[in-house]
């Protein structure tokens, strides 16, 4: 909503190049709205990987299959593609029927072909539990790199406040998803899946993960954009972050968020090497969200 006034406006290739100089990050998710909608969106990921920056393209699968007509496979291109259950569960929480069956075509047309493909879902208050345990499983058996899934934030200006789930109801709901016996192979690393769970706590650390718009950089992160600003060391003040985080400003107070606290439990292990061993073994470094988006 806050982007209407400028939903007409692209970001020019050289646009998306100078942001991904200026962030100095090794890994850029290109995140939406639908980025494969951009009409010079192979311009702008072919720059990115020319760079060996590594790109996460998240898409609803629906342009899929036609991007990658001129975007072939890389080790440094992922595909994200947002799922949010099975077939019932995801048509209806995206208001179209027929999304998933053309998401999951996309997801084993880009495997059979060499693509790197994961999946997004986003948790919110009374989902189905059954049947994301059931997405998760078919994902994973179709051979996706993991699964990545995160609890919704609560935005204010969303008129079905019902939508969202409290950090304490996430917990639950995340300690029967993430129950390892089940198999299911999650993308997310161990130290945030443990967070999920409510098996440790972390203070945010969202400035790890600018975020580029057409409107500059979204101050202070991905979910609050208080302001934006053209120049990016404005969101890395001591100052800034002393007013948001959970306990600081009451907007923080449910996030779960990968996008500032997955980055925050690779910045602790760091320090432990029993923690850092379990993020090399689990892959998470190449996979770490210290990013750009």
């Amino acid at each position: 909503r806050e982007y209407e006034p400028v939903l007409d406006r692209v970001m020019s290739v050289d646009e998306c190049m100078a942001a991904v100089e200026q962030s100095g990050a090794p890994i850029v998710s290109i995140a939406g709205g639908e980025p494969t909608l951009h009409p010079q969106i192979q311009d702008i990921v072919h720059g990115i990987i020319a760079k060996k920056r590594f790109v996460y393209l998240c898409t609803n699968g629906l342009l899929m299959e036609r991007v990658m007509q001129s975007i072939p496979p890389s080790k440094y291109l992922c595909f994200v593609v947002h799922l949010d259950g099975m077939e019932e569960a995801h048509d209806r929480s995206v208001y179209r029927k027929g999304v998933f069956k053309i998401a999951t075509k996309a997801i084993k047309a880009a495997l059979d072909q060499g693509y790197r493909v994961t999946t997004n879902t986003t948790v919110f208050n009374g989902v189905d539990e059954k049947d994301l345990i059931e997405m998760f499983t078919m994902v994973t058996k179709m051979g996706v790199e993991g699964a990545m899934v995160s609890p919704g934030y609560h935005f204010e200006t969303i008129p079905n406040q019902d939508l969202f789930i409290s950090r304490q109801n996430a917990r639950k709901v995340f300690r029967s998803l993430l129950t390892p016996s089940r198999g299911i192979r999650f993308y997310n690393n161990p130290l945030y899946l443990d967070f999920l769970r409510g098996a440790r706590e972390y203070q945010c650390t969202a400035w790890s993960n600018p975020t580029y718009t057409v409107m500059g950089w979204r101050e202070p992160c991905y979910l609050l954009g208080d302001r934006h600003t053209q120049d990016i060391d404005d969101l890395y003040s001591d100052e800034l972050w002393d007013r948001f985080g959970v306990g600081n400003d009451p907007r923080c107070a449910h996030c779960l968020m990968h996008c500032g606290f997955e980055s925050a439990s690779i910045f602790v292990a760091l320090g432990n090497p029993k923690e850092a061993y379990r993020l090399v073994k689990a892959g998470a470094v190449q996979n770490s969200g210290v990013g750009a988006s």
